[in-house]
C-alpha cells in the first residue's frame, strides 16, 4: 500500500519505534502516531497476524510500516534489531512498552517462580536493553526521545501483583535517572504511568480497575505528553493522586487502605 502524502505538524516525530505494539496500548500507539502524522512506524510483536493486521491499519492511516517479530527476552536480538534500525531509520521516538503480567492466582497460591523471571525478563530487563540500545544511535545523532512504559502500581506494590508492581518500579527509577543522564546530551527520556487501560492484560488482572480508560484515550495522552517532554506522563489524575498518596503514607496504613478497597491478594 503506498504511503501518503501529508504534512506532518512540529510535535510529531517522524520515525518512532514501538515494541510490544500489538497489545492493548502499543497497537492504540501506533495508531495515534500514524493518523497524528509520523512518516515511518518501526513495529514489533511476537504474533505475525496481529503485527499485519496493525500494520496495514497503520498504512491505511498514512504512516509507513516495518515489522519485526522477535521475543524481547532475547537481548541479543533485540538490540542488534534497534541498533540497526537506529542507523538505517533513525528514529526520533523509541516508546519500551512490551510487558507482561501475572498475578498471585485465583486461589491466592502465590506467583510461580518460572512466571516471576519472565515477567522480569520482559518488563525490566527488555525495557532497560531497549532504552540503553536506542541511547546509542541518538547519541550519535544528538538528539532523540526515549519512553518507558511503567505504572501507577510503580507508587505502590499491589498484593495481587506484587512482581508487576516491583517491575514497574524499576522501570520508574532508571528511566527518571536516564533523563537527567540523557538530558545534556540532547535526549528526552520521559516514564510513562498509566492507570487502567482497557486491553487484555488488564482484563486478566485480578482485582477492583477504577478509572478505566479506552486504549485509544490512553494513546492521546501519552503522545501529548510525550510531545511536552513531560517527565512522568500519568493518569487519569484521581487514581494518579491516590497512588502517589498510598506511597507516602506508613505500609500499614496503605495496606489497610488496599484492602479495604479490594485487593486483597
Amino acid at each position: 500500500m503506498p504511503v501518503l502524502n501529508r504534512a506532518r505538524p512540529s510535535d510529531v516525530p517522524r520515525c518512532v519505534l514501538i515494541t510490544g505494539s500489538t497489545g492493548g496500548i502499543g497497537a492504540a500507539l501506533a495508531l495515534e502516531y500514524a493518523r497524528a502524522g509520523s512518516e515511518t512506524l518501526l513495529l514489533h510483536g511476537r504474533s505475525p497476524a496481529l503485527l499485519a493486521d496493525l500494520a496495514e491499519r497503520c498504512q491505511a492511516a498514512g504512516a509507513r510500516v516495518v515489522t519485526k517479530e522477535i521475543d524481547v527476552r532475547d537481548t541479543t536480538a533485540l538490540r542488534a534489531w534497534i541498533e540497526e534500525v537506529g542507523d538505517s531509520e533513525m528514529p526520533e521516538l523509541v516508546i519500551a512498552n512490551a510487558g507482561v503480567n501475572i498475578n498471585t492466582g485465583p486461589l491466592s497460591d502465590g506467583e510461580a517462580w518460572a512466571d516471576m523471571q519472565r515477567l522480569l525478563d520482559v518488563n525490566v530487563v527488555a525495557a532497560i536493553a531497549t532504552a540503553h540500545a536506542s541511547a546509542a544511535s541518538m547519541q550519535k545523532r544528538g538528539f532523540g526521545q526515549i519512553a518507558l512504559l511503567s505504572s501507577l502500581a510503580a507508587w505502590r506494590g499491589l498484593p495481587d501483583t506484587p512482581s508487576y508492581s516491583a517491575s514497574k518500579a524499576a522501570v520508574k527509577a532508571y528511566g527518571e535517572g536516564m533523563r537527567d543522564f540523557l538530558g545534556p546530551k540532547g535526549i528526552r527520556v520521559n516514564v510513562i504511568m498509566p492507570g487502567y487501560v482497557e486491553s487484555q492484560m488488564c482484563r486478566d488482572m485480578p482485582g477492583p480497575k477504577p478509572f478505566l480508560w479506552p486504549a485509544d484515550k490512553a494513546a492521546r495522552a501519552i503522545r501529548k505528553g510525550l510531545a511536552r517532554n513531560r517527565p512522568r506522563i500519568s493518569f487519569p489524575f484521581p487514581l494518579n493522586l491516590g497512588c502517589f498518596l498510598l506511597s507516602v503514607v506508613h505500609p500499614s496504613i496503605s495496606g489497610w487502605i488496599l484492602t479495604r478497597l479490594g485487593y486483597r491478594g
